[in-house]
């Protein structure tokens, strides 16, 4: 038998979790949307269930994951953030999305903060990136909030271009950030 745990954060507003049977509504809303084509979609609910399993499978595979983000207050899913490491990405990133009603409220960025500092702080990295489409103005206006700088984009075989944006490393942060990408 192997036994999961998977780690709940909390900031502020934002309880990030283990995704439950209980978001798949929300989730799957947002999966046949157009809001998900910066992920590829839409997809089918029948696909929608397959990634939402998958966020659980990497935390097993490679020990860590993407959390569901759920709003403190009333614990209604508002999306999925954390590390994520496809088989075809140059390296581990941060990732984001959240959903409809949780657009334009800083979500994505309080959520993908605590995220970074997990990263760094239990996982012990240097360095993380985030890739998103070229078009996706609101996902660079997070990457940017925290700091991060844009690389050279890579050419993906199923999202065309990408943007790659480097975040700050600890020590960075620690010296203060933004000056070390002025």
């Amino acid at each position: 038998m192997t036994t999961l745990t998977i780690p709940t954060l909390e900031t502020e507003r934002l309880t990030l979790r283990a995704p439950r049977m209980s978001d798949f509504e929300a989730y799957a809303e947002f999966c046949g949307s157009d809001r998900s084509a910066g992920v590829g979609g839409p997809f089918t609910r029948v696909q929608a269930l397959d990634r939402m399993s998958a966020l659980i499978g990497q935390w097993h595979l490679r020990g860590y994951g993407r959390w569901m983000i759920a709003d403190n207050a009333n614990d209604e899913p508002l999306g999925v953030v954390g590390l994520f490491y496809r088989e075809d990405w140059p390296e581990p990133e941060i990732a984001w999305s959240v959903f409809a009603r949780a657009e334009g409220l800083g979500i994505a960025t309080e959520a993908a903060l605590a995220s970074r500092t997990y990263a760094y702080d239990v996982l012990g990295w240097e360095t993380v990136i985030s890739c998103m489409m070229s078009d996706n103005a609101r996902s660079i206006a997070v990457a940017k909030r925290m700091g991060a700088c844009p690389e050279a984009p890579i050419q993906h075989p199923v999202f065309g271009e990408m943007q790659v944006w480097r975040h700050l490393s600890p020590d960075q942060i620690e010296n203060g950030g933004m000056e070390a990408y002025a």
